[in-house]
């Protein structure tokens, strides 16, 4: 349910990243190669781009599927960014809130993605609503489960935790409250990425230079693509990847595993 991506590296127009790969984001929206659950994400997309000395991000979303939206291709092709955050849609529940649910949701210099379903929706996550502070309950975009796991995030970026810290308690909460849920989350501040694999596919790519890409899955058959295992943390920069298990993430951060060195 759902394919997102996330970029950090030189300066790119989003149609490179996005449309013009033989297996791009855009095609992953009715053609996808890896996704394990659902086939068509076709319940809305949205992209999150950095401009140049802005740290709060532009986004730009629909509710449609993001082949029936004819502004896209001309607004890839001209916009420019050295980070993004962009995701294709299939609904837990379909047609919950339209554009304000699709991804990404931002705050501040976060975007924020949710690639998988919260099982036993709404009900399993009502206990850890009531921990959030009314008004930030009130304020939630959307009535969907992504929307209620990126406030749980939220709080805790807003209560001093990192990016990591913040994504891998947060999964591992929901987790208790929702056995079962695929929790497949992606973080930006336009300088890192955070994600977690957890009941779904996650793959990145480095290089060449400083240039990472997260992603569901690969846009292209570049060998140099590595998959991320099940219950684990990526945290990435332009120049480096490093991937923490899960499991160990209560043992006060355990030193985590840097990728292969690039050639």
């Amino acid at each position: 349910m759902c394919r997102h991506l996330a970029f950090l590296g030189p300066e790119e127009p989003l149609g490179a990243l996005l449309v013009e790969p033989e297996h791009s984001l855009f095609r992953q929206a009715w053609a996808p190669r890896r996704q394990r659950h659902g086939t068509v994400n076709a319940d809305g997309f949205g992209v999150g781009w950095y401009a140049t000395g802005d740290p709060v991000p532009a986004r730009y979303r629909r509710a449609v599927p993001i082949w029936g939206d004819q502004s896209f291709a001309d607004l890839a092709r001209v916009v420019r960014t050295c980070a993004l955050l962009a995701a294709v849609r299939d609904a837990t529940v379909a047609g919950a809130d339209g554009e304000a649910a699709a991804a990404p949701f931002a705050a501040g210099p976060w975007l924020f993605s949710h690639n998988g379903a919260v099982a036993g929706w709404p009900g399993s996550l009502a206990p850890l609503a009531t921990t959030l502070p009314a008004q930030e309950v009130l304020s939630l975009e959307a009535r969907c489960d992504s929307a209620l796991v990126w406030a749980l995030v939220l709080h805790r970026l807003r209560g001093g935790d990192d990016e990591g810290q913040a994504l891998a308690d947060t999964v591992v909460e929901v987790a208790e409250a929702a056995p079962g849920s695929r929790l497949n989350l992606l973080l930006t501040n336009g300088e890192t990425i955070v994600a977690t694999a957890w009941g779904d596919t996650l793959w990145y790519l480095s290089g060449p230079g400083p240039r990472t890409v997260v992603a569901s899955e690969p846009y292209d058959d570049d060998p140099h693509w590595r998959e991320v295992p099940d219950h684990t943390l990526l945290t990435a920069s332009r120049t480096e990847v490093l991937l923490t298990p899960l499991k160990d993430m209560n043992d006060d951060m355990a030193p985590a595993q840097p990728k292969e060195p690039r050639t």
